[in-house]
């Protein structure tokens, strides 16, 4: 038992590491200092994080908007018409990133009523003929013309499907 005790420290090797142990620790300042660096790290990355959440969103409604565009293409050319509304090419429920529904105008075969309702560019000129599809944007909100500030945000569909963006960058 003795060989043990002087094998793994014994009695007199314990007292040494409690005394150590309170001599150990952290202080105020290394605590301060710790905290510093972790606030200014959270204040570099976090806004990242919420531009990179922000650009995935963006780039959902871009795929969106172009696999519409594609399938109703597709409509047209299997029914010789536009769609009267999304639902016609299983796009009734789908919602965007921001849990607006995105919004269609048949232009094209639409009745009166129609014109006051089309994307005008800002010069009041409309951006398409034959129809117009966008997502309202975060904000949920939007007008027809471009210039309006409930338009800013929006991500449409432009130039009968040649551009598709934010109204920002149209």
């Amino acid at each position: 038992m003795r060989y043990l005790h002087r094998l793994f420290g014994g009695a007199p090797r314990a007292a040494e590491l409690a005394a150590r142990n309170l001599r150990s620790g952290f202080t105020l300042v290394e605590l301060v200092v710790v905290g510093a660096l972790i606030g200014t790290l959270s204040m570099i990355v976090v806004p990242r994080l919420f531009g990179y959440a922000e650009r995935v969103r963006l780039t959902q409604v871009l795929t969106d908007l172009r696999e519409m565009d594609v399938d109703i293409s597709q409509y047209v050319m299997d029914h010789n018409n536009l769609p009267t509304d999304l639902t016609e090419i299983g796009y009734g429920n789908l919602r965007d990133p921001w849990g607006n529904p995105y919004r269609y105008l048949n232009i094209f075969d639409g009745g009166p009523g129609v014109a006051g309702k089309r994307r005008k560019d800002h010069f009041m000129v409309p951006v398409n003929s034959d129809y117009d599809l966008y997502s309202m944007g975060p904000d949920g909100d939007s007008k027809p013309p471009f210039t309006a500030k409930a338009s800013r945000d929006d991500i449409v569909r432009a130039s009968n499907g040649s551009w598709i963006g934010p109204v920002s960058e149209f």
